[in-house]
C-alpha cells in the first residue's frame, strides 16, 4: 500500500484493536509504516494513567511488529528507528528487554558517527529525556551534533527540542550563551508559528536558563502567548505566568485575555494554577475585578479540596490590593469555617500572612488571634525562614493595632512588648521622591516657613507619617518643635503610584489601613494623591491645591 493512504487509513483508527485489524490485512509495510504503527497505537491506548490495555502487549501482530525491530534494528530508516523508539518509551515497554536495548544501541551507533539528522538528534534526545532522565550522558553528545546543524533550518519541534536538552544538561560559561543567542535569533522569526505547547515550553526553558537579555524573544513570545490563553492547559499556562513574573514583563493584552478565560474556566481549572494567577495580579500590582471575583467564587465552591498553601494564595491578594469581592460575607465566611477546621495545618508564615491580609480589609479574625500573639506561636515563626524580620514584625504589629484600636471588644493576649518595636516602613511606604519634593516646595510656599511642617515623622504608634502639620484650638499653624497645646495634628499622605495598584485610583492595602489607623489614633489624615497633582504645573498651583485640601474652610491664598 501506498505509505500516503496508508498514513491516512491509520490515522482514522481509534483503537489498537481496530489498528491490529488493518495491519493484518497488508501483506507488505516498510519500516516507517511498521513504525508509524506503534506511534498510533501508543497514541491511542496510553493516557495520563499509563497502559489503558496492557494485554495488547501480547496481541501475535504486536509481537511481530516489535520482531521485526529487534532483530532488524541495523537496516532501519533513522525515522523508523527513532519513531519506533519512541512509540515503545511510551507504551512502557521494559528499559531492559532485548528489544529496547537492540534500538538503543543502534541509535547510540549512528550518533557517533554522525548519521542522524536535527530532527533524528530531537527525536533520539527526546526518548533518552523519558527513558534516563537529564542524567543521561548521551544527551551532551546529542548538543555536540546539534551545534554542527543549521540552526536556521530548523522546525518549532526541534528548536523547542533542543532548549529542553540544554536546560537539562545544565550548560553554561561563554561558549553555551553564544550557541543560546543564536537560537534565541533563529527562535524570535519563528514565534508566530509556535503552539501553545511550544511557546510554553520554551518560556520555560528561557526561565531556567536565566536568558534574561533575551528581552525581544520574550516580549515576542509573552505577545503571542495572548491568543494561546483559552488554548494553553494549566501546566502550559503556569509557565507562562512564571515567566511573566520572572522576566518583569506586564502585557495588558495577556491580562485582558485572563479576565475572559477565568470566569468561564474557574470550577475547572487546578487550584495550582488559580493560585498562580493571583500571584501574577498580587506581584503585579493587577487589580482585575473579573478575575478577583471569579477567584472568589471559586474558593466558596472548592476550599475544602485546597491545600493550605493554595487557601493562601486565593485570599492573600484581596488584601494586599484593598478590593472586597460581591460575594465577600460568603468569602470570609467560607475562610471562616476552613480556618476553624484546618488552622493546625498552616504552616506558621503562611498563617500570619493570610490573617493579616484579611485586617487590610476590615475583616478580623477575632478567634484566631490568640494563638498568633501565644509565646508558642512566635517561637515557631522565628524559628522558622524568614524569622521575625521587618515585614513579619510589621505584620504583627498591624494584627496589634488592630485589634487595638479597631476591635476594643476583643479580651484575648496582645502581642508581647518586647515585639513592639518603634517604626515599620512598609513594603510601599516610601513617598515618592519627586512628588514628595513638589509638596514639600508647595507647603513651603503656603506656610512661608519650614518649620511649620515636618516630613517622614515617627510617631509613637509605629506607622511614619509622611508630612505633619500641629494645630492650636483657633486653627492657626504651630511650628512642628511645640509640644504644648497642640489641639489638632494633621497627617499629610503623599500617595505615590507605589502606593496604588495598577492603572488604578485603589489604593493598596498596606497604605489603606495605615491611613484607617492613622485617623482612628486622632489625626486629620489629608490624602494626596499622585493623580490629583502630577499636572499642576508650577509652586504657586500646589499651593493653592495644598491650601484647598488642608485648610478648605479658610481663604484664599493673599497675593
Amino acid at each position: 500500500m501506498d505509505e500516503q493512504l496508508f498514513f491516512k487509513k491509520l490515522n482514522n483508527l481509534c483503537t489498537s484493536r481496530e489498528i491490529f485489524y488493518f495491519l493484518s490485512s497488508l501483506e507488505v509495510m516498510s519500516d516507517t509504516m511498521a513504525s508509524g504503527a506503534l506511534q498510533r497505537i501508543s497514541e491511542v491506548e496510553v493516557d495520563d494513567n499509563g497502559l489503558k490495555n496492557p494485554g495488547l502487549l501480547e496481541n501475535e501482530v504486536f509481537r511481530a511488529l516489535c520482531f521485526q525491530f529487534e532483530f532488524e534494528s541495523s537496516k532501519l530508516s533513522n525515522t523508523g528507528l527513532l519513531t519506533a523508539l519512541q512509540a515503545l518509551i511510551k507504551l512502557r515497554i521494559d528499559p531492559q528487554s532485548t528489544l529496547m536495548a537492540s534500538l538503543l544501541s543502534e541509535s547510540e551507533e549512528r550518533l557517533g558517527k554522525g548519521q542522524l539528522t536535527a530532527e533524528n538528534l530531537c527525536a533520539l534526545g527526546e526518548s533518552l529525556l523519558e527513558l534516563e532522565g537529564p542524567s543521561c550522558a548521551t544527551l551532551e553528545q546529542i548538543v555536540n551534533h546539534m551545534q554542527e546543524k543549521d540552526i536556521k533550518r530548523w522546525s518549532p519541534r526541534e528548536i523547542v527540542m533542543f532548549y529542553k536538552i540544554l536546560q537539562v544538561t545544565g550548560r553554561e560559561g561563554k561558549q553555551c550563551q553564544k550557541l543560546l543567542n543564536r537560537l534565541n535569533s533563529v527562535t524570535l522569526h519563528t514565534v508566530s508559528q509556535l503552539s501553545p505547547n511550544t511557546a510554553s515550553v520554551i518560556l520555560n526553558s528561557l526561565v531556567a536558563l536565566r536568558q534574561t537579555r533575551a528581552v525581544p524573544l520574550v516580549t515576542a513570545l509573552c505577545k503571542h502567548s495572548v491568543k494561546h490563553v483559552p488554548y494553553f492547559t494549566d501546566h502550559e499556562l503556569v509557565n507562562v505566568l512564571e515567566a511573566l513574573l520572572y522576566f518583569g514583563q506586564k502585557v495588558q493584552s495577556f491580562t485582558e485575555a485572563l479576565e475572559r478565560h477565568v470566569p468561564k474556566s474557574i470550577l475547572t481549572m487546578h487550584p495550582q494554577t488559580v493560585s498562580k494567577i493571583m500571584q501574577y495580579c498580587c506581584k503585579k500590582m493587577i487589580l482585575s475585578k473579573p478575575i478577583f471575583d471569579a477567584v472568589a467564587e471559586g474558593f466558596i465552591s472548592n476550599a475544602d479540596r485546597l491545600t493550605t498553601d493554595q487557601i493562601a494564595a486565593y485570599i492573600i491578594p484581596f488584601g494586599t490590593l484593598n478590593y472586597l469581592p460581591p460575594s465577600a460575607s460568603s468569602l470570609f465566611r467560607k475562610l471562616e469555617t476552613v480556618l476553624h477546621t484546618r488552622l493546625r495545618h498552616f504552616q506558621p508564615h503562611t498563617l500570619l500572612n493570610l490573617l493579616h491580609s484579611c485586617v487590610l480589609i476590615q475583616r478580623y479574625p477575632i478567634n484566631f488571634l490568640p494563638k498568633i500573639f501565644s509565646p508558642y506561636f512566635l517561637q515557631k515563626l522565628q524559628a522558622q525562614p524568614p524569622g521575625l524580620n521587618r515585614v513579619v514584625m510589621s505584620q504583627l504589629i498591624q494584627l496589634f493595632l488592630t485589634v487595638t484600636l479597631e476591635c476594643p471588644f476583643y479580651e484575648g493576649p496582645k502581642l508581647f512588648s518586647k515585639y513592639q518595636v518603634k517604626a515599620f516602613p512598609t513594603l510601599h511606604s516610601s513617598p515618592d521622591v519627586h512628588l514628595f519634593k513638589r509638596v514639600k516646595a508647595g507647603l513651603l510656599y503656603l506656610l512661608k516657613k519650614r518649620i511649620y511642617f515636618a516630613s517622614e515623622v515617627s510617631t509613637p504608634y509605629f506607622y511614619v507619617v509622611d508630612i505633619e502639620i500641629k494645630l492650636d484650638e483657633e486653627g492657626f499653624v504651630l511650628p512642628t518643635t511645640q509640644l504644648e497645646e497642640v489641639h489638632r495634628r494633621i497627617a499629610l499622605c503623599v500617595d505615590g503610584q507605589n502606593r496604588f495598584c495598577a492603572h488604578s485610583h485603589n489604593l493598596l492595602g498596606e497604605e489603606a489601613i495605615k491611613q484607617r489607623h492613622l485617623q482612628l489614633l486622632g489625626y486629620e489624615v489629608v490624602q494626596i494623591p499622585f493623580f490629583e497633582i502630577e499636572n499642576l504645573q508650577n509652586t504657586r498651583k500646589m499651593a493653592d491645591y495644598l491650601h484647598k485640601k488642608i485648610f478648605p474652610c479658610t481663604y484664599g491664598l493673599s497675593n
